[in-house]
Order: structure tokens, then sequence, then C-alpha cells
């Protein structure tokens, strides 16, 4: 029997966000993280509330090993961990954008069973969503334990591979743009007269809500705009500002932007 049910190697603003859900999962107990030195993976277990590990316990001793390093960076991880990454029966789970499974099994060895995600931050906080597609080594058993892993960080969704990039263009990072969104309305906001502290709030809890109806709803995002736009009234002026401003269209070349970065990485 496995010591951990999950292992992370790295530990940074991605990987701390899955290590602190599948904490809440499965108990701290079940989870370790190392970093890049034994007093960094203390500090990271002691802030995410799970356990410190040595790269090589993690590998020999975990269920699901979580490769959270940068997409620079896995060529060396891979090299320096040769011989502990051979001898594992780890389920390898990939958080490395770019990085294809083609790659990780030449990376990893043919025989591994690999799991590609591309997640969230906001899975720190269980409304986050994590895509993920895997090779033909992982079971639907596999797939099943991964997923049930996972329940406390938000929506985890299968895509195929060919569209993952372009997932993550939206859902990985589609947060920054939402928070530029949100900051932005709250300067609205304070130009009218709202405090800041009030207008941050009212612009979060607007974001929040309005995504809840699209998610609770079933219903198309212009249905609900439409239901809010009053002949004549207030926020259809608003839309109109945004209209003429390209609102929609810096929006499609921020996720395109995104999207080609991406595939760049790998």
């Amino acid at each position: 029997m496995m010591k951990y049910e999950a292992g992370f190697i790295g530990a940074g603003n991605m990987g701390g966000a899955l290590a602190s859900a599948a904490a809440r999962q499965v108990t701290g107990e079940q989870v370790a993280v190392a970093c890049s030195s034994p007093a960094h993976s203390a500090a990271a277990a002691e802030r995410l509330g799970c356990q410190a590990a040595a790269p090589e316990e993690i590998l020999s001793g975990s269920k699901f090993v979580f490769l959270g390093v940068k997409p620079q960076m896995i060529d060396g991880v891979a090299q320096s961990l040769a011989a502990p990454i051979a001898a594992s029966e780890s389920i390898f789970v990939s958080m490395i954008a770019g990085v294809q499974l083609e790659r990780l099994a030449r990376l990893l060895g043919a025989d591994k069973k690999i799991i590609r995600i591309l997640p969230n931050t906001a899975c720190a906080v269980g409304q986050g969503v994590v895509l993920y597609c895997a090779n033909g080594n992982v079971t639907d058993a596999d797939l099943a334990a991964f997923c049930s892993l996972m329940a406390d960080a938000g929506i985890v969704d299968p895509i195929p591979e060919t569209l993952i990039d372009a997932g993550c263009a939206i859902t990985g990072c589609g947060p920054a743009f939402a928070y530029m969104f949100m900051e932005a309305l709250a300067d609205g906001g304070v130009k009218c007269g709202l405090p800041r502290a009030k207008a941050i709030r009212y612009a979060a809890q607007m974001l929040s809500g309005s995504a809840e109806m699209v998610l609770q709803s079933g219903k198309h995002p212009e249905q609900l705009k439409d239901d809010v736009c009053s002949p004549g009234g207030s926020t259809i002026a608003g839309v109109d500002a945004l209209e003429q401003r390209g609102f929609r269209g810096s929006c499609i070349a921020a996720v395109d932007a995104a999207f080609e970065k991406t595939r760049q990485l790998g």
C-alpha cells in the first residue's frame, strides 16, 4: 500500500492549489510535497496542511505523482530522477503547460500511466477547473480514482488532448483576465464615488453570482445578458460603451494569444 495518495514534485501556485484540494479530500497525512530544497518543502507543507518529502520518497510511495515544474525544467528533472522514475509504479499527473502526452512518455517511460491536466488557481478554494486527458495505459478505474482525489478542486472535466490548450486559454489564463475586469469595474465604482473596498467586494460578488447563474440555469450568457438589459436603460448604455471600445474583440484576442503562447511552450 502506498504511503501517500498524492505526492507533488513542485508546489508553486498551481501545484499548491491542487495539493490543498487533495489534502481537503483525503487529509493532509496522505499528501506530500517536494520543492527545490528541504526547507522550501517544509514551508510549503506547513502552508498547505500536508507532509514534506523528498522527490525519491514521493516517486516510490505515492499513488499519484503530480509534476508541477516549469516546462523548461522538465528535461532536467526527468534526468536527475531517472532511476526512481523508472522504478516508480505511480500514476504520473503532469500539469506542465504545453508538454504533450507523447513527450511525457518519452521522458518518463512508455510503460508509465500518465494523465495530463491543466488546472487553475481557483482549485485552492474549491471553485476551479481541472481539464484532463490520459494515455492508453491509464484505466477507467485509475481515472475514477483521480477524479475522486480532485473532487474538492471544482469541476474535473475530460477533454481530448487536441483541445486541452484551447481550454486552458480560458480556464487557466482566464482568471487573470477576470481579475483585470474586476479591478476595472472597481475603478469605475471608485470614479463614481464608491469606497475602494466596497467597489472590489461588489465587483467580486457580482462576477461570482453571474458565473453561478450560467452554471445553474443552463442558459446561454447572451440570454442572461439580455434579461438584464431593459430597453433604453442603464445596462444597455454600459453594454454599448463596452462594444464601442472593442470589449468582445479584446477578450477573443486575449484567449487566442494565450492559446498560441501555450502551444509554443512544448
